[in-house]
């Protein structure tokens, strides 16, 4: 069976799409129809994920396997990644794999109950935990700033804006950096950000983030009014990189940009635990210093934008391991005692 080159959900089949009868003027042509189906069924998924899925296919034909694949192959697959591919990694390969094979009319041999029982079987042999960003507290962030604003350059001014938008607004690293001047409308009260589509508003529906004036050591509005006004910028991306000499960028920043920038100001404020940040740590940071801070569970949930309560718990159940802890307070009552 000859090695098929991977397909996605980018690349459907237009069998479906009615033949155009009509000559009128105006009236689109198959071509055009076509190509119209193809890029609203592409955006039916996220880019992301249909790079994820595309990835995955891909690392399947690398290691000789062939499409369409049969039960025994996939299982071969799997046990060829158990010891050295996390599970969830090998999971997200089989749902690629399942995908390809329904979206090209093939029967699906990566849903089968033996393919699953061996993944499930492979889970409970070789699972580890999640690797999970840390969490930046906000007093880390006010090192970071107060480090930034000593070097008083024009990478500093943006990085500065960049971390406290993200960190206030519990932005993701996509959001963040398709951030244009557009989007923003400045109040009394403080900055709102428009973000007109996100992981959570696939449908373009748009989400409006308000981030307050502060008199405090972090003032995300002011940072951005002062990046803004230094790099000159009216219009388009507010976030673009910067050359070595000092020369802004026309385009936007890239999205991996935001965890090299967070490690490189993480590592000039000489925190310890650089390794563990990605662009993440400001989500979660967000979260739990708010919680500490007093902040309603409702609130927090809102401000990050997340849809499910049980994420949000999670991150208050991390920022308070050792103050709703029953270790604590038998201990502390021990001291009392003694």
């Amino acid at each position: 069976m000859a090695n098929t080159p991977p397909v996605t959900d980018e690349v459907q089949s237009t069998d479906m799409l009615p033949v155009a009868t009509s000559d009128r003027v105006g009236m689109p042509t198959d071509a055009s129809l076509n190509e119209r189906h193809r890029n609203i069924l592409a955006s039916a998924t996220a880019n992301n994920t249909r790079r994820a899925y595309r990835s995955a296919v891909n690392h399947y034909l690398g290691w000789g396997g062939v499409l369409p694949a049969d039960e025994s192959a996939i299982i071969r697959y799997l046990m060829a990644f158990a010891d050295s591919l996390n599970p969830r990694t090998l999971s997200l390969r089989l749902t690629a794999l399942s995908r390809w094979h329904v979206h090209q009319g093939f029967t699906d041999p990566a849903s089968t109950s033996t393919v699953r029982k061996t993944l499930a079987g492979i889970a409970r042999t070789y699972g580890r935990p999640k690797k999970k960003a840390k969490a930046l507290p906000i007093e880390d962030l006010e090192h970071i700033v107060a480090k930034l604003a000593s070097l008083a350059t024009l990478k500093a001014v943006r990085d500065n804006a960049l971390l406290q938008v993200g960190f206030f607004g519990a932005l993701r690293r996509s959001e963040l950096v398709a951030i244009k001047a557009e989007h923003l409308r400045w109040t009394p009260e403080g900055m709102e950000i428009l973000l007109p589509r996100s992981k959570t508003d696939q449908s373009g529906e748009g989400i409006v983030k308000a981030i307050p004036y502060s008199d405090g050591r972090c003032c995300p509005a002011k940072a951005m009014r002062s990046w803004l006004d230094v790099a000159g910028i009216a219009a388009g991306h507010v976030f673009k990189s910067i050359s070595k000499w000092g020369a802004i960028s026309d385009s936007a920043l890239a999205v991996g940009s935001v965890n090299k920038i967070l490690a490189n100001c993480a590592t000039l404020a000489q925190l310890t635990y650089v390794p563990e940040l990605s662009s993440h740590s400001l989500r979660r940071g967000m979260a739990t210093s708010a919680h500490r801070a007093g902040a309603d569970f409702r609130d927090i949930k809102k401000q990050g934008g997340w849809r499910h309560d049980g994420t949000v718990q999670g991150y208050i159940e991390e920022a308070s391991r050792f103050e709703e802890n029953a270790a604590g307070s038998l201990l502390r009552s021990r001291t009392k005692q003694g």
